[in-house]
């Protein structure tokens, strides 16, 4: 639709700024190029670049992605295979095979391309260094030396980002993430075709995953930062005991992933967060596409309600109303993930056994990859609330402090 206003941008001023062309960012610019704002995407790799992610995309992030988007699915999982820290291993079969597997590379350019065709420009290579508000304007300063102008600035530039210091948001959770990417042979391909793994680790909280995508494997294991000597035995006796330590690794990365505190922010003024920036990841699973993608088309529209405010006050309340929206969606998900990993935390083979051998805790964990029910709709069924009752009167396994941390540093 065309903007509702008579575009006269002069050089360096945009509409809108996304800082980041992941998953979030891309969606976000693309959503506010097609509501008429003059957009511009900033991403500071060149494109398409790695980006470490086990790349598993649940129901929820394919019926977020925008109809029609070319996407190369590398394997589908029809079997999820779940262990506890390499024993009582069992195989189950989803009702409707859905958790596509990607490379996140393809992914983002996928998407990138998306946001380039709606209207969107997109400079790579560029990064963000600072950024600052006076009245209806947001300036930024990028590593070659740009400035540019904004009514608007939505940050989606990952876990680490610097549009999320300025906002001032702020963690309950911070797990650090050990992957690799495996090369594997005819035969090993074969044993993973079509199925995945989810192992509970030795650490409170922790879990170990190899995602299958033809000839070749994700694999890696996440757990609470803090002890990462503990993490890396964890990675290398789980890769070996699943032949994956042997073959030279494409990829060997690590990250942090981060989770939000219910009250923190996700705007400030004229600057909006999204995806990974504003810490919209799952507690429990670690899952963070679904939350990115979602959390960015809201950001967009948002973004587009500011640009066409008469006034400040209507701006904030736009900004303001994002917030809402996201809490509203996604800031309920995240609660309920919270409370799962509460219970995992606490008594990971209480988790195992449910899931492995009673068939109704599967049934729900099957609808929610396939898109059909959600986090929150597993933790609000009698069988969740029974299990976490008696999980509290159960012997703890060892503790994890989910405590609360003033940002995400």
């Amino acid at each position: 639709m065309p903007p509702p206003y008579a575009p006269t941008r002069a050089p360096g001023t945009w509409d809108v700024i996304v800082v980041g062309a992941g998953p979030a960012g891309a969606t976000a610019a693309r959503v506010a190029a097609e509501n008429g704002c003059e957009t511009l995407l900033l991403e500071r790799a060149a494109i398409p670049r790695y980006k470490t992610c086990g790349g598993g995309l649940i129901g929820a992030s394919l019926a977020a992605l925008p109809p029609g988007l070319p996407l190369n699915i590398h394997d589908t999982a029809g079997q999820f295979t779940f262990a506890l820290n390499g024993r009582r291993e069992r195989t189950l079969t989803c009702d409707s095979p859905t958790c596509a597997m990607v490379y996140r590379s393809e992914l983002d350019a996928a998407l990138t391309e998306a946001a380039a065709t709606a209207g969107a420009e997109v400079r790579d290579s560029t990064a963000l260094s600072t950024l600052e508000q006076q009245g209806d304007t947001v300036t930024v300063r990028t590593n070659r030396g740009d400035t540019l102008r904004a009514r608007v600035v939505v940050g989606a530039d990952g876990s680490a980002s610097r549009v999320a210091r300025y906002v001032g948001v702020r963690c309950a959770q911070v797990d650090l993430a050990l992957e690799v990417e495996v090369p594997v042979d005819e035969r090993t391909a074969d044993r993973w075709r079509g199925r995945l793994l989810m192992e509970w680790g030795p650490l409170p909280g922790s879990f170990g995953w190899v995602f299958p995508k033809g000839d070749v494997c994700t694999a890696g294991v996440v757990a609470a930062r803090g002890n990462p000597v503990a993490l890396r035995a964890y990675k290398e006796d789980f890769l070996q005991r699943h032949g994956l330590l042997g073959p030279r690794p494409l990829h060997d990365t690590g990250h942090l992933t981060r989770c939000r505190r219910p009250d923190s922010p996700l705007a400030r003024g004229r600057v909006l967060v999204a995806g990974d920036a504003a810490a919209l990841v799952d507690h429990w699973s670690r899952e963070g596409i679904s939350y990115a993608l979602r959390s960015g088309d809201l950001a967009g529209h948002a973004a587009a309600r500011v640009v066409t405010a008469a006034d400040e006050a209507e701006a904030n309340t736009a900004a303001d109303h994002y917030g809402r929206q996201v809490d509203d969606v996604l800031g309920v998900e995240m609660r309920a993930s919270s409370s799962l990993m509460s219970l995992f935390a606490r008594n990971p083979g209480l988790v195992h056994t449910a899931l492995t051998r009673l068939p109704p805790a599967w049934r729900r964990l099957d609808a929610y990859i396939a898109g059909r029910t959600s986090v929150a709709g597993i933790m609000t069924t009698p069988f969740a609330r029974t299990a976490t009752a008696l999980a509290t009167r159960l012997p703890p396994g060892p503790a994890r402090t989910l405590s609360p941390e003033p940002l995400c540093s």
